[in-house]
């Protein structure tokens, strides 16, 4: 499959749009229930996902769709090349705690590749797009992709030699994501939540961004979509190449390091 069209894109980001309005119902009033692994569920998160997964049945007919809700009830599907991957409400701690860094997630996969993603952050009414090329502007919950304002194409920046800017994960930082970037010249770090962290990077707002914890596909596939076609993009821990489809890891995904330019960082890495 290659990058859909501009169109196609457009339609999933209006299915963000639509599930950041039922989310916004809930905010600053939600209650959560805790699932089998330990995580948060709301109301907000089923409501949104219940918006999501009919408009991608529309759009990309007869394409598997793993996501993160239904997952957790045990409705999976088998995977080929090409499925899709949500996240209806990623950061479901900062929804919780009444902060803005909440997303939609929604990324499409072919042969283990991000081929485009959608997030929107509804609190803070901005929207990121991405197929072959990337691009954000500002959307109210609920709005049509026509009522999107100041809409800019994004692209990653040149580090500057050390003096990098990391991103850093509010809730889940490990001490192998401290010990990792201690071996880096950071000047500044940017706590956020959820999937916001790839669209710094990719916005050349940030320069790098480890994770070194738990994640699953469907929290980074939109991100990984979305800095790939900013010129950035994911490595495995290990150094190998972060792929999607891992269905024999149960969609779990390994350490990773999110850079706009990984060949940069790896340089001052080893010099340092």
């Amino acid at each position: 499959m290659k990058h859909p069209d501009v169109t196609l894109i457009e339609a999933m980001a209006e299915l963000a749009l639509a599930a950041g309005l039922s989310i916004m119902k809930h905010f600053g009033e939600a209650r959560a229930t805790i699932k089998a692994d330990g995580s948060p569920v709301t109301l907000a998160d089923q409501e949104a996902e219940d918006v999501i997964l009919p408009g991608l049945a529309r759009l990309f007919p007869g394409v598997p769709v793993i996501a993160e809700e239904s997952a957790a009830a045990g409705h999976v599907p088998v995977t080929g090349d090409d499925f899709l991957l949500v996240d209806p409400l990623d950061g479901t701690k900062e929804f919780l705690a009444g902060r803005d860094e909440f997303t939609v997630n929604i990324g499409l996969v072919s042969k283990g590749v991000p081929m485009a993603g959608v997030i929107y952050a509804p609190a803070l009414k901005r929207l990121w797009l991405a197929g072959a090329q990337a691009h954000t502007c500002t959307a109210m919950p609920g709005a049509s992709i026509a009522e999107a304002g100041s809409r800019r194409r994004i692209k990653v920046r040149v580090p500057s030699k050390n003096n990098l800017v990391a991103c850093a994960s509010r809730s889940h930082l490990t001490s192998a994501t401290e010990a990792f970037l201690a071996e880096l010249p950071v000047i500044e770090r940017r706590s956020a939540g959820s999937s916001l962290k790839f669209c710094l990077l990719a916005e050349g707002l940030a320069d790098v961004y480890a994770h070194f914890g738990p994640t699953m596909e469907w929290d980074t596939c939109a991100g990984h979509a979305i800095l790939l076609a900013a010129g950035g993009n994911v490595r495995a821990a290990d150094g190998g190449p972060f792929i999607y489809g891992k269905r024999e890891q149960d969609y779990r995904n390994p350490g990773f390091v999110a850079a706009g330019d990984l060949a940069a960082v790896e340089a001052m890495r080893r010099s340092g």
